[in-house]
């Protein structure tokens, strides 16, 4: 066993019995390669990537390039998931040096002072592909290293200037406004919709739910049908597609065809998250119930499957068991009709399950004679039988399940909050409220200290200071259980978090908030992540919790550091607006006509019945808070609602729309004329 049996990552301990000497990420690592003129292979990679297992299998595993890499290099590696930060700042290597060609597994080579020089994705262990094998491979490093240093060294520095000027780049000004942001935001992301079967662009096809997200609130503010059109085809096609595992519930990360029939087998948390999100709003917006049963699966897998003891969720589960990817998922015809018995006619069609396989074609490797479940759209309108649906899951829970990274991610854990709260409101569930309150409760208590959050807890360890996107979606998450909830330490929170993030992040210089926080570790960059990919950055997150903040509490100060972050990005949100479909939804939020709720509780239980009344409809820019009996917080926090006090004893709804506020109604009243 080499040194990383002694850490709490499970990557890392996936690599444990590798023959390669790995360290962790350390200054123990650095200092070897500069007592021993080393450079330092450094292989950044994650528990559940198919194509880091194949590298592991192929390269890592093998007792003749472990024997090279022993010998050239210090050898680190790296759990993305657990650093962020540094993952970050080498993929922004890997865009220069391989223009754009990036991904897991990312390797690359840095000098003793941390300074990259070399990047790479997947390396076999011999030529192939068009791709040089680590045994060609480490010995021209080697000459490289020893022969031309000063070709490697100028090489460093120009790879160092040239991400600095990447990023500074991103923070250019444009000049459209916001108003012409929008449209035009919203016009290049529908050039790009994929007509026939959703979603957008071709393959690989992502999900992409804080893009629906945008199209919904702009269908919202301007009426714009198409915009609405585009999230219901994306939608439904991701609901019948393979991508839904619609045997377990939850989906997969991503689909590798045009027609969302072949996924990517792997489960990640931020994804049930933000799709759970997308489909409650869409629910919100249409009352269409596919969308709210296709949330509930979701959220209902979740809570079986990544549910960590004591509260908060884990993070992922693996595309792989038995050494194959997707073999947990897929179904030869005969071992469906053997689970169904007489149903499997019937439920063989809902499910396009044929003898000889549906997806062989569609997927390079392929396994033959297997299928996918997946339903034609608009077939089967009735969806899949409950009952079958549990004898096809009881079946296949007999199998080898993938390997599940078990490590709590304070970030993921904000988003997956965010999600059951949203959707505790939205289908008045109190086994959702309870999910998001336990997993909140989970993260104040263990990854909370001296009011700054850690990033990773796993076996009883909390650790790794906490980045940007860790404050960021605890905000979000805290914020979507206040309006479901209504407590006001909830708020309280939220606000001391942001207060550290201004405090910990901000960019004094050119507006929004670096990753990493002051007096990190130092890199060739302090990085700012600006796009929004699987999972949306920690600006276009802060953006939109800052509108959010600036209604709640009336302070008009937030709304203006949102429009900070807004100008920073201005030029990249005109000429790439679907890197931003997370900042839009924050920039849509705040261009909507809003109304502010407040709900003075008296002693004749009429908040419900307001509660009630407000519960139909699709409202992302309204706000609403409960003052309730006693609660002598909530003035402090939002002094507006100081004077917010029950008429002769019932329950009392003031009500702002668009800066204009009204006279107070009782709440018989406010319910009544709600409906009509």
């Amino acid at each position: 066993m080499n040194r990383l049996s002694k850490e709490k990552s499970p990557y890392l301990l996936q690599h444990a019995g590798n023959p390669v000497d790995w360290y962790p990420w350390g200054d123990e690592a650095f200092e070897k390669a500069a007592r021993e003129n080393k450079p330092v292979f450094v292989s950044v990679g994650y528990s559940t990537c198919h194509w880091c297992h194949v590298m592991e299998k192929e390269s890592f595993e093998d007792a003749e390039v472990a024997a090279l890499m022993n010998g050239a290099f210090v050898s680190v590696k790296v759990d993305r998931e657990e650093r962020p930060d540094i993952d970050g700042v080498l993929m922004a290597v890997c865009q220069i040096v391989s223009r754009g060609n990036c991904g897991w597994p990312l390797n690359v080579l840095l000098t003793p002072d941390k300074k990259p020089f070399f990047a790479a994705t997947y390396i076999p262990k011999h030529n192939k592909f068009g791709r040089t094998g680590m045994v060609e491979l480490v010995p021209k490093i080697s000459e490289v290293w020893s022969r031309r240093r000063h070709d490697v060294e100028k090489s460093a520095t120009d790879i160092e200037q040239s991400v600095a000027e990447a990023q500074a780049v991103m923070q250019t000004q444009g000049g459209m406004g916001e108003e012409k942001t929008l449209e035009g935001g919203a016009a290049q992301i529908e050039a790009g919709f994929d007509e026939t079967f959703g979603g957008f662009g071709s393959a690989h096809k992502f999900p992409s739910p804080h893009i629906l997200l945008f199209l919904l609130r702009n269908w919202k503010r301007t009426g714009g049908k198409r915009s609405l059109e585009m999230v219901g085809k994306t939608l439904s096609a991701m609901l019948d597609g393979g991508i839904n595992d619609h045997i377990g519930g939850g989906f997969h990360r991503y689909s590798t065809d045009r027609r969302w029939l072949v996924p990517h087998f792997e489960k990640m948390l931020y994804d049930q998250a933000l799709i759970s999100i997308a489909l409650t709003e869409a629910w919100l917006a249409t009352e269409n119930d596919v969308y709210r049963t296709g949330a509930e699966n979701t959220l209902e897998y979740v809570m079986r499957d990544m549910a960590a003891p004591g509260g908060g969720f884990f993070s992922a589960e693996d595309a792989d068991s038995e050494g194959e990817e997707g073999k947990f998922y897929v179904w030869s015809a005969g071992d469906f009709n053997r689970a169904l018995g007489d149903e499997a006619g019937f439920v063989s069609e809902i499910l396009n399950i044929k003898d000889g396989g549906n997806f062989t074609d569609e997927a390079a490797g392929g396994m033959p004679g297997t299928n996918i479940p997946h339903k034609t759209h608009g077939a089967h309108a009735g969806g899949l039988p409950q009952a079958a649906r549990e004898k096809l899951f009881a079946e296949r829970e007999k199998r080898v399940r993938p390997h599940r990274d078990d490590k709590i991610l304070t970030d993921w854990n904000g988003l997956i909050i965010a999600a059951f709260a949203r959707a505790a409101r939205a289908f008045e569930n109190p086994r959702y409220l309870a999910a998001a309150e336990n997993a909140a409760d989970f993260i104040t208590k263990n990854m909370l200290r001296d009011g700054r959050l850690l990033h990773r807890f796993r076996d009883g360890d909390a650790a790794i200071e906490g980045n940007l996107d860790d404050y960021a979606f605890m905000v979000l998450g805290l914020l979507e259980i206040y309006e479901a909830g209504f407590e006001t330490s909830r708020l309280k929170t939220a606000l001391l978090l942001t207060e550290q993030t201004e405090r910990l992040f901000s960019d004094t210089g050119r507006g929004g908030f670096f990753f990493t926080p002051e007096g990190a570790e130092k890199l060739i960059i302090r990085k700012k992540e600006f796009h929004d990919g699987a999972i949306p950055c920690g600006n276009s997150v802060a953006a939109s919790n800052l509108i959010k903040l600036s209604r709640l509490t009336g302070d008009p100060s937030y709304g203006e550091k949102a429009r900070g972050i807004f100008r920073m990005l201005s030029l990249s949100l005109e000429k790439i607006p679907s890197s931003h479909g997370m900042l839009l939804c924050a920039m849509e939020d705040a261009a909507a006509e809003t109304s502010e709720i407040v709900i003075a509780e008296g002693d004749d239980g009429g908040v419900k019945t307001v509660l009630d009344a407000l519960a139909d409809g699709y409202e992302p820019a309204r706000t609403v808070m409960v003052k309730k009996r006693g609660d002598a917080g909530l003035s402090a926090i939002a002094p507006f609602t100081e004077g917010c006090a029950p008429a002769d004893g019932k329950t009392t709804v003031y009500l702002c729309e668009n800066g204009v506020c009204g006279l107070p109604v009782e709440a018989e009243r406010f319910a009544a004329e709600k409906k009509c």
